[in-house]
């Protein structure tokens, strides 16, 4: 047993160990050759002792413990650092009554000199400087506490026991512990041991202090684990939700038929239009946006599985709402349920606007009078009606086709469309060159002959050969005919009508601009509207001398002379077939 606390002390330790003069906080060692105050004896530096291994440990091992004061501001405990002799007091606590060097027991707060009378208290001096130097001393001999006023710092305190500074106290209660998780935070606060140093983690208890926390025995953290626990579960139940739909999406897309309407549809009905070039897909989009069928995909596979799905053509159609895919189908194959007006080849416009009044359901001339008012905004071309003795300006501009006419719509719509298809066709060809090499005056008369070649002829070849008709009686030099054309359909142009047997003294009588009998050359326009066929026909007639022709059976048969008594041979047969 020491005197310093239960259990044997240990040896000193010499200066040529390793560890001697190791500057811990336990305590400083002096450099080598530095004596003790306390006999001249060089200090050695003990091992802690089992009773010395805490600071309060040490406390009670002395009893009251001297505290050390310290200046941090100044003082370093630096293993290079040196004390004043005179200060520094060492003891050896196995060999510290036997030495008798004026050393005496420690007592109760200070020294005993060995009469049991107390001896002052010696602190450790505020500035290392003042170590060399002097030493302030206070009334009744002294020393001055420098750490007792109140602009004093605190006494240091050991590593093992040092804390970091507390931070402002707040309203704001931060919730779990700042290191960790609030999710994976531990319980309450009933789950902590009692004593146990928590250190800046004591803030989640302030609640006791009614700063709005939970406080020790609160539900705070366990409400916070449970919501999230929750959110957990609902962004895992979302997850999953959101896979099991895809997943049923991409079954439908793959493997699920398509949605369908049943039935062939309501009493409403809708009119859709196709735009030219139009195929599966674009068809099916338009039927669905207009209420026709359910899905897209339904029309494409009724069209795939129908033997005449590909024939639907470009036009409007009336139909009814919500029809199944191939009911649909099947009425837009049916002729009755297209709203359209249909241009055919040769047809005169007086013709196409009587058929455009019928399918917008308007007054019988209405669309006539809406082509005569409108018609230079339709876009024609600017080589169109440079003839001042042009009967109808859009003549030779509705080109053949079909195209979308149903009730609600203007007719100017509808002619515009017709005058578009136009400019697109013959935008194809230089009308201009043409003109020039066919010996023609501009490009409308290339349409204008156009038209006669598709009025007089049937087929394609007919077609060419009429086209070399026509020319051959152009030139100057015909004597035949003297550069008169004497076709029957610019007399029935003329006449508004379809007749074949025209009587000499009528047509010899009619001095119109489009009576080729009585006048020369061209008519001022074309008599109607020439499909493709006939313009190619145009461009590229035959030379074989060609310049008569008959209908030997009134319709369909069209025989080509070279010398009128060819001719006259030619409308024999006619006169025989017509008498039959």
């Amino acid at each position: 047993m020491t005197e310093y606390g239960r259990g044997p002390g240990s040896e000193p330790w010499h200066p040529e160990d390793p560890l001697y003069g190791d500057g811990g906080w336990e305590g400083q060692q002096a450099h080598v050759g530095q004596q003790s105050a306390y006999g001249g004896q060089q200090q050695h530096h003990y091992p802690q002792q089992p009773g010395f291994g805490d600071w309060d440990d040490q406390q009670a091992a002395y009893g009251q413990t001297q505290q050390h004061q310290y200046d941090p501001q100044q003082h370093q405990y630096d293993q290079q650092q040196q004390y004043d002799p005179q200060h520094q007091q060492h003891y050896d606590p196995q060999n510290y009554a036997a030495q008798g060097q004026g050393q005496q027991p420690y007592d109760q707060g200070g020294w005993g000199d060995g009469t049991g009378a107390q001896q002052p208290h010696v602190p450790y001096p505020a500035d290392p400087a003042d170590l060399y130097g002097q030493q302030p001393v206070g009334p009744g001999g002294e020393q001055p506490d420098f750490y007792g006023t109140q602009d004093a710092y605190p006494p240091p305190e050991p590593p093992g026991r040092r804390r970091t500074e507390p931070e402002p106290e707040t309203d704001w209660d931060p919730g779990p512990d700042q290191g960790e998780h609030a999710f994976f935070a531990g319980g309450d606060d009933e789950d902590d041991e009692p004593g146990e140093r928590r250190g800046r983690g004591d803030r989640r208890g302030r609640g006791d202090k009614g700063t709005g926390g939970k406080g020790k025995g609160g539900k705070g953290k366990k409400g916070r684990n449970g919501t999230a626990c929750l959110l957990v579960v609902v962004v895992l139940g979302g997850g999953l939700a959101g896979v099991g739909y895809f997943g049923y999406q991409f079954y439908q897309n793959r493997f699920a038929p398509a949605p369908d309407f049943a039935g062939s549809g309501t009493d409403q009905k809708v009119t859709v239009e196709i735009p030219k070039g139009a195929e599966g897909y674009v068809i099916g989009q338009k039927l669905k946006a207009a209420g026709v069928v359910k899905s897209v995909d339904a029309f494409v596979s009724a069209q795939a599985n129908n033997p005449d799905g590909n024939k639907i053509q470009a036009g409007a159609y009336i139909l009814k709402k919500e029809m199944s895919a191939a009911s649909a189908l099947d009425m837009m194959l049916d002729r009755k349920s297209q709203a359209n007006v249909l241009v055919r080849p040769g047809e005169r416009n007086v013709q196409v606007y009587k058929a455009i009044d019928q399918k917008l359901e308007l007054a019988s001339g209405a669309t006539q009078k809406a082509a005569e008012k409108e018609y230079k905004s339709l876009g024609l071309p600017d080589w169109a009606n440079d003839n001042k003795d042009i009967k109808e300006p859009l003549e030779g501009f509705l080109y053949p086709g079909t195209y979308p006419a149903a009730k609600g719509m203007k007719p100017e719509t509808v002619l515009k469309e017709m005058v578009s298809q136009a400019n697109e066709a013959y935008g194809k060809y230089d009308l201009e060159a043409k003109a020039r090499e066919l010996k023609l005056e501009s490009p409308l008369q290339v349409i204008t002959v156009a038209s006669l070649v598709q009025a007089e002829g049937k087929t394609h070849d007919d077609f060419r050969k009429m086209a070399e008709v026509v020319y051959n009686r152009l030139k100057p030099t015909n004597t035949e005919t003297n550069q008169k054309l004497q076709f029957d359909s610019t007399f029935n142009y003329l006449k508004n009508e379809s007749n074949i047997n025209i009587s000499e003294s009528e047509i010899n009588s009619n001095q119109d601009p489009y009576n080729t009998y009585t006048q020369k050359g061209l008519p001022p326009g074309p008599i109607g509207n020439p499909g493709d066929d006939a313009l190619k026909a145009t461009m590229n007639p035959t030379h074989d001398g060609w310049i008569y022709f008959v209908a030997t059976d009134g319709e369909n048969n069209t025989e080509f002379a070279k010398t009128y008594a060819e001719f006259q041979r030619l409308k024999d047969k006619f006169n025989e077939a017509s008498a039959n």
